[in-house]
């Protein structure tokens, strides 16, 4: 079978996001059933739009009966931080050739913290073994939303508390980062940006501000993190 090796180590490396993201896809199915909706449209969400916390919030969009131009607004500022993403990774993706379109739209928060902590085997073919990466991942996410629509359908489900799996997956990722790294710096930036944005910043640009911020102090600290 081609690309065997790919495929194994890409499913082996991608372990840790099936957890996160079969609970979290499944809270994500039965909070939209809970609310009347087909169970379909999860799932054409989950492959279509593909990313977790503005599906969530398009659950609020939905029953709020959003406009077009509300909705894409809101939609860019949550998603904004993709285009920091997709740039620290242009070098990686350059020769990916037909393959790129879906390495730039399945670049979640996780998988985007997989790759740039986990160091690449120099024996695999890159550009299959990032593909079947961020496939299994997104087919993780599909499957969790699928099955939690179709139980929604037939069983009251409590959901307090799924969302916290998400929560969950970063802190280890965040472990997983500093063990690679071992230089706190960038975790401290982090720390200072998030906590200075939660207490001063609006809770709909929190996400956003944190990010400028830290961006901002990790340049102006360049050389001494790269010093480390």
């Amino acid at each position: 079978m081609k690309y065997v090796r790919e495929i194994k180590t890409a499913f082996k490396v991608s372990i840790l996001i099936l957890m996160g993201y079969t609970i979290l896809g499944f809270a994500f199915g039965l909070l939209l059933v809970s609310f009347n909706y087909p169970w379909y449209i999860a799932v054409l969400m989950s492959l279509f739009i593909y990313t977790g916390a503005l599906q969530f919030v398009a659950i609020n969009f939905f029953n709020a009966k959003a406009g077009f131009i509300d909705i894409a607004i809101a939609s860019w500022f949550i998603n904004l931080r993709q285009s920091f993403y997709g740039l620290s990774l242009i070098k990686r993706f350059k020769k990916s050739g037909k393959l790129k379109p879906y390495l730039i739209f399945a670049i979640t928060d996780e998988t985007y913290a997989l790759l740039t902590t986990i160091k690449d085997d120099e024996q695999l073919k890159k550009r299959w073994y990032y593909f079947f990466l961020l496939l299994f991942s997104q087919l993780y996410w599909v499957f969790g939303t699928t099955l939690g629509a179709l139980i929604g359908m037939s069983i009251d489900f409590d959901t307090v508390g799924l969302e916290f799996s998400l929560t969950a997956l970063f802190v280890v990722l965040c472990i997983e980062q500093y063990k690679n790294i071992k230089n706190p710096i960038p975790f401290i930036i982090g720390a200072i940006a998030s906590i200075f944005s939660l207490l001063f910043i609006p809770k709909d640009k929190i996400l956003l501000v944190a990010i400028f911020i830290a961006l901002i102090l990790l340049f102006t600290f360049k050389k001494r993190i790269t010093d480390e």
